[in-house]
């Protein structure tokens, strides 16, 4: 027959069981040397990775910011004058000027290009290249482009043909302008020594005034 009885044997054995051990008092297993050296290279890892990530924030702001110092730079560059106002930049090639319509009773200038120079005032000496036709057909008589050469006169002393000297004043350095001149403000209409009779229309550049 068995002995039913706990014996001493047992109880020992069951204190030993519900006795935690004194080197691990949280009830969890001890970790071996191989798993302390592991974690420590993980934590070394994730600190890298901290590092680099902050380091690869800190150039992608100061990228962005040189970025956005260029974009502005280029924009405030765009906004401003591309010469110093007042010396204004006429157009560098010969214009092509065409026939009027209808009948010219008065002299009208008309901007094609506005220069960004001063405005041509009385009494200066102007530098001009342009183009003359007869307004009613449109044939060419003078151009100073076939000669290569700008023309020069003091303005308002009488030196041209009226129309351009009321016509060109207060033009802006470096503007294109067409003037259509009546007969009586250019050469009249029986004028003499092979000049073009009536109505005349000229495109001119206005290079300097001084």
């Amino acid at each position: 027959m068995l002995d039913s009885s706990p014996g001493r044997g047992s109880a020992a054995t069951k204190r030993a069981a519900a006795t935690p051990s004194r080197g691990n008092t949280a009830g969890q297993p001890l970790k071996s040397k191989a798993d302390r050296r592991a974690e420590a290279k993980a934590t070394k890892a994730r600190a890298r990775t901290m590092r680099k990530r902050r380091q690869a924030l800190t150039v992608g702001g100061a990228a962005a910011a040189v970025l956005a110092l260029v974009i502005g730079l280029f924009l405030w560059a765009g906004d401003s004058p591309s010469e110093p106002a007042g010396t204004g930049q006429a157009p560098a090639t010969k214009p092509v000027v065409t026939a009027g319509t209808g009948t010219v009773t008065e002299l009208k200038t008309t901007t094609l290009v506005e220069g960004t120079g001063a405005a041509v005032q009385p009494g200066q000496t102007i530098s001009v290249h342009y183009a003359g036709v007869t307004y009613a057909d449109g044939k060419e008589f003078d151009s100073s482009w076939d000669r290569s050469e700008p023309f020069s006169f003091a303005i308002g002393a009488g030196k041209v043909i009226q129309g351009w000297d009321k016509g060109l004043l207060g033009v802006k350095v470096g503007s294109r302008v067409q003037l259509d001149i009546p007969s009586e403000q250019a050469y009249g209409d029986n004028p003499a020594g092979g000049r073009p009779a009536g109505a005349l229309r000229f495109v001119v550049d206005v290079l300097s005034a001084s």
